[in-house]
């Protein structure tokens, strides 16, 4: 395996995704009026991560978000629009977030290719030092990122219910999946897309475990080895 320019930016791919979005309730016309639509989002997805999504009301919204009823009314016309806006805003900020990742580790990647001489043993220690930052970005999510990882969820298990979602949910995985795409790409894989994919699915099934078990109860070392063990095939080792 040789490393390879990559095809597409990932950043790219999500800056693209965060502005291509669709909002489904009535636009703000003013700054004052966004502020307030934003934070009727805010609180739906606070409701959402708290109570899950059939906890969302306009009433409920309202009084978390501290406005008169009649706002939330006036800027969703009905719970549908409400719930479908809320998941918009998230992947929204999910893709500004990961674009702003995909660009800050590019380059340190990029440092960590360009060390290996061809060698079974720089192939180990690239694919040791790929586990262990993925165990920690792991970790990292579960400790900064948690509302966000739950919300992620029951994003999910929604889009399985409402048919609105579907287009948003594919948006959101694309976010991901090209960024991981991109990664393997830089490391040289004839097959990107697909070692991608598998990453990315030890990757989600390890932060959804931790979000049921704690962080403070994660078996980080099974984590490394079950990485270590993925990334050695991936390199050929």
């Amino acid at each position: 395996m040789t490393a390879k320019p990559a095809q597409e930016s990932a950043t790219l791919v999500a800056n693209t995704v965060a502005e291509s979005v669709q909002y489904q309730g009535r636009k703000a016309s003013r700054q004052g009026s966004e502020q307030r639509r934003q934070a009727i989002l805010d609180a739906a997805m606070r409701i959402i991560v708290r109570e899950g999504v059939r906890a969302v009301r306009h009433r409920a919204v309202a009084a978390e978000a501290g406005v008169p009823l009649s706002a939330t009314t006036y800027y969703f016309k009905d719970i549908n629009d409400l719930i479908s806006d809320t998941f918009t805003l998230f992947v929204e900020r999910s893709a500004a977030h990961m674009g702003q990742f995909w660009q800050s580790t590019e380059g340190l990647l990029r440092e960590q290719v360009s060390r290996l001489d061809g060698s079974a043993e720089a192939r180990r220690r690239l694919a040791n030092e790929i586990a262990r930052l993925a165990v920690e970005y792991v970790r990292q999510q579960l400790l900064t990122r948690r509302e966000h990882l739950l919300a992620e969820q029951a994003f999910q298990q929604e889009a399985l219910l409402n048919p609105r979602l579907h287009g948003l949910l594919r948006a959101h995985r694309q976010i991901l999946l090209q960024g991981v795409t991109h990664f393997f790409e830089v490391l040289g894989s004839e097959q990107a897309e697909q070692d991608a994919k598998l990453l990315t699915a030890i990757i989600v099934r390890m932060e959804y475990q931790g979000l049921l078990d704690g962080v403070d109860h994660l078996d980080s070392e099974e984590m490394l080895a079950m990485l270590k063990r993925y990334m050695h095939l991936v390199l050929g080792l």
